[in-house]
């Protein structure tokens, strides 16, 4: 096991009806002015923001809105909402959404703290903020993890770039999880949510590292958990406790929990980033399980017993020890046949990438030719390109 440090700060405030709290706790903390950070017409029609403003009033606690954040969140929206803070006094920002949104609001309490810094320059790797507005979540999408994550992740539109960087800023100070307030995510969004919980997981099981059986049975059951209630509200939007099961395992998923005493650098991803960097339209949830597989299969040999472990004691498969990659390969194909059975897509080609934009990608996720991806196989330019080749090529 490798030395690790484990620092979860938020609060996380758990069960039904829990968004009706957010007056009394943001009047806890002694904030004056919020900034409430939304995406589009559901958190209206659902009542949800009516539910956040009125409790928000009944403490005396004035607040400014700003919605219309998209999937893959961008940084002029960012932007809009730095300078919004900047004029109204903001001293907390509040996002009531999903992943997106609270990567936006994040972007924002970064770009308020630090006013004499562009704030894609952190994106960039060219420094780290110095200090942040503190941002609160009510969180309507389990998939992201960003409710108890140090990460952030926004698009440059401009540029065609889709980076993100960790920082403890990032930290929430604290997250509001109503498990009904999923009901009404689609069928579609459901499945990139279970998706990308899985894969916050997977990226660190199968990251750098030995000898961590504890930490190697919590990402298991994790997974098993996930591959359990995704199934169940796939077929049952309304089921409680898949839906809870799904919420508390996306916060655990992407709070380091899973991935202790190893070292993981999320090479799938690093090369999702630049695939729905350049098509925004591509869900994250549906870039990843269109990535995996491919990825699986092509690093694989270069830690077959891994990978067999994974099969067995997450898709209770049997080993075969004469040939441990058939068992390997077989938990790679159970992984995939589990997202065509929620509806993901596990090529590029069900995406519509088109073949020529596949080198400009491997560029771009080489940082220009400045990085290369540590993990059980390194990849550089040539064998990213591999790797999108395979996911363009498979289901042939």
């Amino acid at each position: 096991m490798l030395d690790f440090e484990f620092y979860t700060p938020t609060r996380m405030i758990f069960g039904k009806d829990t968004q009706k709290q957010v007056g009394k706790i943001v009047k806890e903390y002694g904030f004056k002015k919020v900034l409430v950070h939304f995406g589009g017409a559901s958190a209206k029609k659902s009542g949800l923001l009516d539910q956040v403003t009125d409790a928000l009033k009944a403490e005396g606690i004035d607040y400014v809105m700003l919605g219309g954040v998209q999937a893959n969140p961008t940084l002029a929206m960012a932007k809009e909402g730095i300078a919004l803070c900047q004029r109204e006094g903001v001293d907390l920002v509040l996002a009531v959404g999903g992943g997106s949104v609270i990567d936006s609001s994040k972007c924002i309490a970064d770009g308020v703290g630090n006013p004499d810094t562009d704030v894609w320059n952190f994106f960039l790797g060219q420094g780290a903020p110095k200090k942040a507005l503190p941002v609160g979540v009510i969180l309507t999408l389990s998939a992201s993890g960003s409710e108890m994550s140090a990460s952030c992740v926004i698009t440059n539109e401009e540029q065609g770039l889709k980076r993100g960087f960790n920082s403890v800023t990032h930290r929430p100070l604290f997250s509001i999880l109503n498990p009904e307030l999923t009901y009404t995510v689609s069928k579609f969004q459901t499945g990139c949510g279970t998706v990308d919980i899985m894969m916050h997981t997977l990226e660190r099981y199968f990251g750098l590292g030995q000898d961590t059986p504890l930490t190697d049975r919590i990402a298991e059951g994790l997974l098993k958990t996930v591959i359990e209630a995704g199934r169940t509200a796939d077929k049952e939007p309304e089921n409680y406790e898949a839906r809870a099961s799904l919420m508390w395992a996306g916060s655990l998923s992407h709070n380091n929990l899973t991935g202790l005493g190893r070292n993981f650098f999320m090479q799938v991803h690093q090369l999702e980033h630049e695939l729905s960097g350049m098509y925004p339209r591509i869900a994250h949830g549906a870039g990843l399980s269109a990535l995996w597989p491919s990825w699986a299969r092509y690093v694989c040999d270069g830690n077959v017993n891994r990978f067999a472990q994974y099969a067995v004691n997450v898709w209770n498969l049997d080993m075969n020890f004469e040939d441990p990659m058939k068992t390997a390969l077989a938990g790679i194909q159970a992984t995939e046949d589990f997202f065509k059975s929620i509806g993901m897509p596990t090529s590029l080609k069900e995406l519509d990438v088109e073949p020529e934009k596949i080198e400009e990608m491997a560029v771009k996720c080489t940082n220009y030719g400045k990085r290369t991806l540590p993990g059980i196989k390194v990849l550089g330019k040539a064998e990213m390109m591999e790797v999108y080749q395979l996911a363009l090529q498979a289901g042939n």
